[in-house]
């Protein structure tokens, strides 16, 4: 970057992804309790006052990257192909499709799973109605993408099968990511390693079961 500091809109946005950008690395390297502002603002070369000139605070930083990521992953779920097969077969391999590409985006996973405990409490009322439409706006291009594998659903069944995705998503990831003490007491106990959690497994398995019922429950008797 040449410019020292931003005075156009262009610049300003290039400032905006850098300080983003720097975020999502750091967040390959620590977990979102550790990524400060003060560690962010060093990282990006930039006093913390010029950071908050951009974002109202770290958790605005990351809210903006959560839904950076999301973009993303949407972006990548609607490039996929829908294979043909049964709606089950079509199910199964959508619940592989969800749980596969999330795994593959740590960063991701790591902010959905702190979104509602760490990121959404030092941020405006204003900052929230940016995010929760932003969110919004998310789960309905997703009920699209499911509705693309599995149109038997519906589209309150299709949002429904993705809330659920997420909420796995969140419980599971850190489960997922035991610190060193327990992973010390998984090798000096093997018997005790079953209680690790296989953060794509449990995706997979818990989409594949809840599409069934579903699609189970949408042809059963009104």
């Amino acid at each position: 970057m040449t410019f020292q500091r931003a005075r156009t809109d262009e610049q300003r946005s290039e400032r905006r992804r850098q300080i983003l950008a720097t975020a999502a690395a750091m967040l390959t390297e620590v977990p979102v309790a550790d990524l400060t502002l003060t560690a962010l603002s060093r990282r990006v070369c930039l006093a913390k006052a010029n950071v908050l000139r951009y974002f109202e605070s770290r958790e605005a930083v990351l809210l903006a990257l959560l839904e950076a990521e999301v973009a993303d992953w949407i972006t990548e779920l609607r490039s996929t192909e829908v294979p043909d097969g049964s709606a089950q077969e079509r199910g199964d391999r959508l619940a592989a499709l969800l749980a596969t590409s999330l795994a593959a985006r740590p960063v991701l996973c790591e902010l959905i799973s702190a979104q509602s405990t760490v990121l959404e409490r030092n941020i405006s009322a204003e900052t929230a109605l940016q995010h929760k439409r932003a969110v919004h706006g998310y789960l309905g291009t997703l009920v699209e993408v499911c509705g693309r594998h599995l149109p038997e659903l519906g589209d309150e069944d299709a949002a429904e099968l993705m809330r659920t995705v997420m909420l796995v998503a969140v419980a599971a990831w850190p489960g997922s990511r035991p610190p060193q003490a327990v992973l010390d007491a998984y090798a000096a106990d093997p018997a005790l390693a079953v209680m690790c959690i296989d953060f794509a497994d449990v995706v997979r398995r818990t989409t594949e079961v809840t599409a069934s019922g579903l699609l189970a429950r949408e042809h059963q008797p009104r």
